[in-house]
């Protein structure tokens, strides 16, 4: 189109507004080219964003303890594999749709209407994950307070501690020989008489270190289930409340502000895990623990498992962060023209290997732990909680100057999990803005703020004593299925009913024409290998489904009643904006459902200035809008 076009319109880097409203957005800057919904500062801004989105808490805790379980260095042939085959194409279309429409995880389907609800579903999963998560960084904080002091105080068995709780594994019994006979004996027995216990005959008691206790019995102040609520534990309550109130800050000009925090929060991580290294690695033990890493000599024959690629394939999915509406919010933040087939490379080869280097950190300094407690690498591994806040504190408290060395680490877990959160509240915010921009553009600061505010209130059932089961409830079915399924209707919808060419064709538009061979690979994945191996995930995932259950502790069948509904809620939606879809088109049945498997007509390219003839057609959304009045099925215009 030319300059003759219809007042309202917006072309590139100019607002052409003639309403009587002179609010600025906090989103956007006069050197925006989207002067409307506003731009990343600069390129380093996103990159960061994208790169403290992806890299997160799961990086340090899980794929260490994957790799060892799973063959070692072997394991990095099926994690690859999955990345190349299953995270990269997702990640790409993710960055590339947000980037091409510049539109949040709900609005960008207008590309197909039938499937909002999937949007709706990535939101709504958003949202509980974010709830959690924030639980997660308000017990880093509270441990992070707690190494303000000389001795930490999980270092020894100190009066919150039971008869079970050791540094050293503690002798129960054992064979030994007296008057010419074997015979057993408890070991106190044994000492009191001078005795010798028998090589391969010694039973030791169920001891538990003192990292262990003071994780269950004074941070969590746990209780016996999930039946038994009891209180609100005050000083994670606040902690919760310092890490809402943090990501409140940062966030209330949205990526203006976030964008220059990240560049202290993604890359200092970096600068912590390589000083733990270092320092790890100089230990005695370390070889031990980074050799049950890598594996002294990586397992090959676990190749031939399934679990190791389904392990491979989950790892990969998860840790992109893919279907969760993130990716796509931060990129509706790019320039048109940006080269974002550059930037997913580069975010994805630099989440692995953030991974793969994290994994020496950890284990160098779990070897050294093994070696001081005289027990095997495996007995002091673990997985998840366990790992980041009984093993690895357990480690650091049989350091010198173990106080520093424990700040650093729960440091680098605060700045970790806050960059994910971060992207994660800026999704919900940005599907906010693309529902109400009016509002948003005059309100913004305030419903940061309240909605920072509401997810407070409702984690604070994930601090009291029963809240560790909440969490691990939720991180159980949300961050599961709900993406899986999301996901699979994504890739489907998209390549299938859109149509893969014409996504493509779309992606031509902002990065330049490309040969049919640098688009080969994209296409197999696409069409073929991606849909294919996500439905395998997905059905393999429901076939071994197990009750949820926090180490020893079984759930109650209410428990897990409440996390298929809590699953149920986040997936309804996707069935329920279809129906309202069709309903709201016109025509027969077949000519409603056909209607809404086709793009709206504000579908393309937000700037008049990018739409060049093949949009050329299309309806500017805020024209259309500009006389309605919002309502609560806003999202499903």
């Amino acid at each position: 189109m030319g300059m003759l076009s219809l007042p309202g319109f917006l072309s590139c880097g100019k607002k052409k507004d003639f309403s009587l409203s002179n609010e600025k957005n906090a989103h956007a800057s006069n050197s925006d080219e989207n002067s409307e919904r506003g731009n990343w500062s600069n390129k380093g801004d996103y990159l960061l964003s994208m790169v403290g989105y992806a890299v997160g808490l799961g990086n340090v805790w899980r794929f260490p303890y994957l790799t060892y379980q799973n063959g070692g260095g072997a394991f990095l042939i099926p994690y690859t594999l999955m990345l190349a085959l299953a995270g990269l194409p997702l990640f790409f279309m993710e960055c590339s749709l947000g980037q091409f429409a510049s539109l949040g995880p709900i609005s960008i389907w207008r590309i197909l209407p039938l499937f909002q609800g999937v949007g709706v579903t990535m939101v709504i999963i958003s949202t509980f994950v974010s709830i959690y998560y924030n639980v997660i960084i308000a017990y880093a904080l509270y441990y992070l307070f707690a190494s303000f002091q000389k001795v930490l105080p999980w270092s020894e068995c100190f009066s919150w501690a039971d008869e079970f709780c050791s540094k050293t594994r503690l002798v129960s019994d054992c064979n030994t020989t007296l008057d010419g006979e074997i015979i057993h004996a408890n070991y106190s027995f044994i000492t009191s008489n001078n005795l010798t216990c028998i090589n391969d005959t010694i039973n030791y008691k169920p001891v538990q270190f003192p990292s262990e206790q003071y994780w269950n019995k004074v941070a969590l102040q746990r209780s016996s289930g999930l039946n038994e609520t009891g209180n609100i534990v005050w000083y994670l309550a606040l902690c919760l409340l310092l890490s809402w109130i943090i990501v409140g800050a940062v966030l209330f000009k949205g990526i203006k502000s976030s964008g220059k925090v990240v560049y202290f929060t993604a890359l200092f991580p970096y600068v912590i895990l390589l000083i733990l290294l270092v320092r790890g690695a100089t230990l005695e033990g370390a070889l031990d623990g980074i050799e049950y890493y890598i594996g002294r000599q990586s397992n090959i024959t676990k190749l031939m498992e399934a679990e190791v690629w389904k392990d491979a394939a989950t790892q990969i999915f998860y840790s992109l962060s893919v279907a969760w509406g993130g990716l796509v919010a931060l990129s509706s933040y790019n320039k048109f023209h940006n080269n974002c087939y550059s930037d997913a490379i580069f975010v994805c080869v630099t989440n692995c290997l953030t991974s793969i280097f994290a994994g020496f950190a950890i284990f160098s300094i779990l070897g050294h732990m093994a070696f001081v407690s005289e027990r095997p690498v495996s007995e002091v591994v673990d997985s998840g909680f366990d790992l980041a806040f009984v093993a690895y504190p357990e480690a650091l408290s049989r350091l010198p100057v173990s106080p520093l060395w424990s700040f650093l680490f729960f440091f680098m877990l605060l700045l970790l999990g806050l960059d994910s959160q971060f992207a994660t509240i800026e999704t919900l915010t940005t599907t906010i803005q693309d529902i109400y921009p009016q509002m948003m553009k005059k309100l913004r600061i305030p419903i940061t703020l309240g909605v920072c505010i509401l997810l407070f209130f409702l984690g604070l059932i994930c601090v009291t004593q029963a809240g560790i089961y909440w969490v691990n409830l939720i991180d159980h079915f949300c961050a599961g299925w709900g993406i899986l399924i999301a996901a699979v209707l994504e890739i489907i919808g998209i390549i299938y009913i859109y149509g893969g060419n014409r996504f493509i064709e779309d992606i031509e538009m902002m990065i330049g024409k490309k040969s049919c061979l640098f688009w080969l690979w994209w296409r197999i994945c696409w069409f073929f290998i991606t849909p294919v191996l996500l439905m395998a995930i997905l059905v393999w995932s429901l076939a071994t489904f197990s009750p949820p259950s926090y180490g020893s502790v079984s759930y109650p069948a209410w428990g897990t009643a409440v996390g298929w509904c809590m699953i149920i809620f986040c997936v309804i939606w996707i069935p329920i904006v279809a129906i309202l879809k069709i309903v709201k088109a016109e025509g027969n049945l077949c000519q409603r459902i056909v209607s809404c498997c086709r793009p709206a007509a504000n579908w393309g390219p937000y700037l008049e200035c990018n739409r060049g003839e093949r949009y050329s057609h299309v309806v500017d959304p805020k024209k259309e809008k500009e006389h309605e009045i919002p309502t609560v099925s806003a999202f499903v215009y």
